[in-house]
């Protein structure tokens, strides 16, 4: 299974599919998941990109918007209805009144902990493949 230049093979779509499926089906669980709590999917989304910021305990709604690859006028439309559900808590920066930081509240942690904990068990499921084709890619690449 060579790769010459741009000269794709059969292999290579195998392939690239095959990580594309195991893509999917892993954002299917997770949206899944987050239905069944109760949490829409864009609001686990940006619960975890909040909580995920190294160092910080709060994002910009800016900030919130790059994560999650949307407007930022949708940023706060999602920001507002963490906030209306207790999950989230909303402040104005003191230098600059244009900018709203958003943090979690214990409740919106605790719905993330929740949510976490399973998405953490379907990755060590899956791993395992992931690697797989990952290492199949990685060796194609420097064939």
């Amino acid at each position: 299974m060579k790769n010459r230049g741009n000269n794709l093979i059969g292999a290579d779509y195998e392939l690239l599919a095959s990580f594309r499926h195991a893509l999917r089906q892993f954002l299917h669980f997770s949206e899944e998941a987050s239905r069944a709590t109760g949490v829409p999917p864009h609001q686990h989304q940006a619960m975890l990109a909040i909580a995920g910021t190294t160092g910080r305990e709060s994002i910009t709604v800016g900030e919130l918007a790059e994560h999650l690859q949307i407007k930022h006028q949708s940023a706060v439309g999602l920001a507002n209805r963490m906030e209306s559900k207790g999950w989230v808590k909303k402040r104005h920066s003191p230098s600059d009144k244009r900018q709203v930081f958003i943090s979690l509240t214990t409740m919106g942690r605790r719905v993330l902990e929740d949510l976490s904990a399973a998405h953490k068990a379907e990755i060590s499921r899956i791993s395992p493949t992931l690697k797989k084709i990952l290492n199949n890619l990685d060796n194609n690449n420097n064939s």
